[in-house]
């Protein structure tokens, strides 16, 4: 005979059979029916009979619901991020899209990636690679607006009778 798992009083058997009833997610749907089952005074041995998951599971989730409550029986799935987090604040990125406004520290016409990066570095107190300086020039939409380059030995005079009239 299966043993019982012990249950902590969150919720009663009406509740945790509606939740599992206004469920929409399947993985949310089939936890809230093996709460439902085991507050019924099912074994975990017959709930694995019914729903397919094994008992060892049918305990964590138990456990789960015991120690966190109802708040715990979210899918985790969708609403963890594996996006590290920026690092520039919205302050800070305001404050480096006014000093790439001017001159670049080095005194040159245009902002590099490795300047991004070293700003960055200082305002931040650690190392930071010339890539994240590149991201961040892109992030902003910085475009460097210089004009193109003439040769030392132009003529502009010859030029202006070469352009079109």
């Amino acid at each position: 005979m299966g043993r019982h798992l012990h249950l902590a009083s969150h919720l009663c058997v009406a509740d945790l059979e509606h939740r599992y009833r206004a469920a929409h997610e399947p993985h949310e749907r089939s936890w809230w029916q093996i709460l439902w089952l085991l507050a019924r005074g099912q074994t975990a041995a017959a709930i694995a009979d019914t729903t397919g998951y094994n008992r060892a599971w049918i305990g964590q989730i138990a456990k789960r619901y015991n120690t966190e409550g109802p708040a715990g029986r979210v899918n985790r799935q969708h609403t963890t991020s594996w996006r590290a987090p920026r690092m520039l604040s919205a302050e800070l990125q305001e404050e480096l899209r006014a000093a790439l406004a001017g001159p670049s520290p080095e005194g040159a016409k245009r902002w590099r990636a490795r300047d991004v990066a070293d700003w960055m570095a200082a305002k931040l107190g650690r190392p930071v690679a010339t890539q994240r300086g590149w991201d961040y020039l892109q992030r902003l939409q910085h475009s460097p607006q210089v004009p193109r380059p003439q040769h030392a030995l132009a003529d502009t005079a010859e030029q202006g009778t070469f352009k079109k009239s």
